[in-house]
Formats: structure tokens, C-alpha cells, sequence
């Protein structure tokens, strides 16, 4: 956090906002749409029901949401050469990135990276909506907190964020690499070549741990997104 905000100042730290708020507001719309749905109809009653719905809805998210969180990530990547970190798009704004990446690779480029997107938000999607289910009944069965209330949202929120984090690290790492990867004039990556692959090579040259690598700046941000966003969807479904 010091080095960026020595090298870009303290906008530095919001760099790529608006590409994180078109994303969200796109694979999140679609997400908790689809999960409500799943929902009404009853689908979520059945065993495992949860896990499966969210799992659904977060793939659908991902495929939706992809062209924003690839351009969010070239975006964020961005900064000095004397402390730059993997490969520099050097985008200058959101709309500028779309269309260097559709002039350069087409409709097909811009979903670039989606094959680590779709497991990671599907991931992601099913443990936060499975565990802030059971959570929240769990606290309220035990009468720690009132069924419906604002108290009891929040504490499923706080633990369904705990287990996002620890299971979706590693399918952010892979994300991350793939979508911030230097690509071929046909759109190949030059680092890896899907997702497998990435898993494979960060395997065998990092280590195991080395899947986790960034979580506690992951859970700093899926602690309080978890939370908020569980929390407002919550509430105004009720409304």
C-alpha cells in the first residue's frame, strides 16, 4: 500500500475503480438474479441445492462480468517501470482498453481469461451464498440473534467471507495471472496456456502455497464486500 502510494499517490489505490464498479454491478446483477430465481422456484430446497444454485449463477456472473474484470486487471497492473509487477498494457482509460483489445483480438478477445473466471466466481459464488444461508439460520437457531435482523445478516456475512476468501485465493491467483498475461498477435498467452496449465507451472515453481499468495490482501477485500453486498441483497429483496 506505501509503494503505490509513493509511486501513484493516494488515487493510486482506487486505480481501475470504475472498471471494478461496471464489473460488480454486471457479474453480481446476473449472480444474485439468477440465485433468486433458483430460489423462487424452489431449487435451492433440495439437498446441496444451495451449493448448486450459487455455483450456477456465479459461472453465469463470470461469462457476463469477464470483459470488465480483464480490462479492471490491466487497469490495475499499470504503474511506474521501476516498480512494475508482470506484464504493462498500458491502457489509458476504460474505453480506450475495450477497444485496443476488440482491435487487437476481436469480440473473442475481449473474453480473454474467462476459463479462470468461471471457476473462480462459481467457486466463490456457491461457499458465500451456502455458507451465509446456513450461517444466519445456524446464529439465529442458536437465539444469539433475532430471525430477519440486520445483526444476523451480518454475522453470516462476516463468516461466509472468511471461507470465500480461503477457497477462492487460489482461483483468484490463476485469474489474475491469466487475465494480466502477454498475449500473441492470435490472442495465445505467452505464459500459460489455460487454466491447467497456470496451476500446474505456479504448482511446480512456487510451490503449493504459492496458490495462496495475496490472501490477506484478498480477504481485506472479500471481507467487506462479502459482508455489505449479503447484507444490501438481503434487505432489499425483503423490500
Amino acid at each position: 500500500a506505501v509503494a503505490v502510494c509513493r509511486a501513484d499517490g493516494l488515487r493510486g489505490l482506487q486505480k481501475g475503480l470504475a472498471a471494478g464498479l461496471l464489473y460488480q454491478g454486471l457479474m453480481n446483477g446476473v449472480r444474485f438474479y439468477c440465485y433468486s430465481h433458483a430460489e423462487d422456484a424452489g431449487w435451492t430446497g433440495y439437498p446441496g441445492g444451495t451449493v448448486a444454485a450459487g455455483a450456477v449463477a456465479g459461472a453465469v456472473g463470470a461469462i457476463v462480468g469477464s470483459p470488465a474484470y480483464l480490462v479492471k486487471t490491466h487497469l490495475q497492473a499499470q504503474t511506474l517501470s521501476a516498480m512494475a509487477v508482470g506484464h504493462q498494457h498500458n491502457h489509458e482509460s476504460i474505453s480506450g482498453a475495450f477497444k485496443s483489445i476488440y482491435q487487437q483480438h476481436g469480440v473473442v478477445g475481449l473474453w480473454r481469461g474467462v476459463t479462470g473466471a468461471v471457476p473462480r466466481v462459481a467457486v466463490g459464488s456457491a461457499v458465500q451464498l451456502a455458507t451465509f444461508a446456513s450461517a444466519k439460520d445456524w446464529v439465529c437457531e442458536r437465539q444469539w440473534f433475532r430471525k430477519g435482523s440486520w445483526a444476523a445478516v451480518l454475522a453470516g456475512g462476516m463468516v461466509s467471507g472468511v471461507a470465500v476468501a480461503v477457497t477462492m485465493t487460489p482461483f483468484d491467483v490463476i485469474s489474475t495471472r491469466l487475465y494480466n498475461q502477454p498475449v500473441d498477435a492470435d490472442g495465445t498467452g505467452k505464459l500459460y496456456r489455460g487454466f491447467l496449465d497456470c496451476i500446474l507451472q505456479i504448482s511446480s515453481k512456487e510451490g503449493l502455497l504459492g496458490l495462496y499468495k495475496g490472501i490477506g490482501a484478498v480477504y481485506l477485500r472479500l471481507g467487506p464486500h462479502t459482508v455489505l453486498s449479503l447484507f444490501f441483497w438481503d434487505k432489499l429483496r425483503n423490500m
